[in-house]
């Protein structure tokens, strides 16, 4: 079976190959999340700052090396890249679930974010390299759907296995041994050339304009969608409800953002050029609704819904305008500059 791609066809192989990169990149500080309140009891002699370092150090360091990452695809090979990358991610997450040590946990987690930065900006631009047009918008959308479901799978999946013994918590990072296994498929299937009437062929650098506007506008909807997942339970307690509800509400958050992945062409078609107006409006009216005083179940839950979808809209239509306002060459590059604003909203 083979699968369209707006410039000839590859293996659906190869397609879950690109899938896969785009599962992983969710993954960084997901594990360290659910244990961050058993650190002390975990290692009682472990100082406020380490704990922090283990939070904030892999996500500093995802952000340099995504853009080295971008760079070093205009010059060599992008699988190449893509297998150290991922081997980097695995071995150190090897290294978590056996580590004894806070500063094991802490040099591990870093170069997991080593290993993520190089391979983040890949997620995308492998779908920029192997598909255009409305195909490309699609798998653009799918990935965005893909990511995001892993995400809300991980992070269930990471509770109980932490609740079980803290280390089983750093399983989910031995996921990339999946994406080196399929990495074959795609050295078999090399990228059809960008056909010469696209809107990439038509630019011969980047659009530095665009890109910047990119940059903000990719900013202030990440740095204000991350509203809900950083005060879901806060706002979540005050009104006297469970941890659990919060969590819930948190996860239909994702499942939003989720959503229109999937359909992404066809909301496209009904609101045309309207398309990220009408996403701003929903995006907007979700997050009025978690902010209304006394808030009840069903107002944040409907909230966070609103909020999702609206920003789950936008962001594959974000890197679509990201790719193509660059050549092929230096697609990737461009990606990364973008993608590495969603990662500086979520330190600040």
């Amino acid at each position: 079976m083979r699968v369209n791609t707006g410039k000839g066809t590859i293996s659906v192989i190869a397609l879950v190959a690109i899938w896969s990169v785009s599962a992983i990149v969710s993954l960084p500080g997901l594990a360290v999340s659910p244990i961050l309140d058993d650190m002390q009891s975990i290692f009682p002699h472990a100082s406020e700052l380490e704990v922090e370092m283990l939070e904030s150090l892999p996500s500093l360091l995802i952000i340099p090396f995504m853009l080295l990452a971008g760079r070093w695809a205009t010059r060599g090979n992008k699988l190449r890249l893509l297998v150290v990358g991922t081997t980097i991610f695995l071995l150190s997450g090897i290294w978590c679930t056996l580590a004894t040590t806070l500063v094991e946990l802490i040099v591990a987690s870093s170069l997991i974010g080593v290993g993520a930065g190089m391979i983040i900006p890949l997620s995308t631009g492998l779908i920029v390299d192997y598909f255009t047009g409305d195909e490309r918008v699609k798998q653009l959308g799918i990935s965005s759907a893909v990511n995001n479901l892993t995400l809300v799978v991980a992070t269930s999946a990471v509770g109980y296995l932490a609740d079980v013994e803290w280390h089983l918590a750093f399983v989910v990072y031995l996921l990339p041994a999946v994406t080196l296994m399929l990495v074959p498929a795609l050295r078999d299937t090399a990228p059809a050339p960008e056909p010469a009437s696209s809107a990439q062929n038509r630019q011969t650098t980047l659009n530095v304009k665009i890109i910047i506007g990119l940059v903000l506008f990719y900013f202030a909807i990440t740095y204000t969608s991350l509203i809900v997942t950083y005060n879901t339970s806060y706002v979540a307690s005050l009104a006297g409800m469970r941890s659990s509800d919060a969590g819930i509400v948190i996860s239909l958050f994702f499942l939003a953002i989720m959503a229109p992945g999937l359909m992404l062409n066809r909301i496209i078609a009904i609101f045309g050029r309207m398309t990220n107006l009408w996403s701003l409006v929903v995006m907007s009216i979700g997050l009025l609704l978690m902010s209304l005083p006394n808030p009840t179940y069903v107002t944040l839950a409907s909230g966070a819904i609103l909020t999702g979808l609206g920003y789950g809209v936008m962001q594959p239509i974000i890197y679509d305008k990201a790719a193509t306002n660059a050549p092929p060459r230096l697609a990737t590059l461009s990606l990364a500059i973008v993608m590495t604003t969603n990662y500086l909203a979520i330190l600040l």
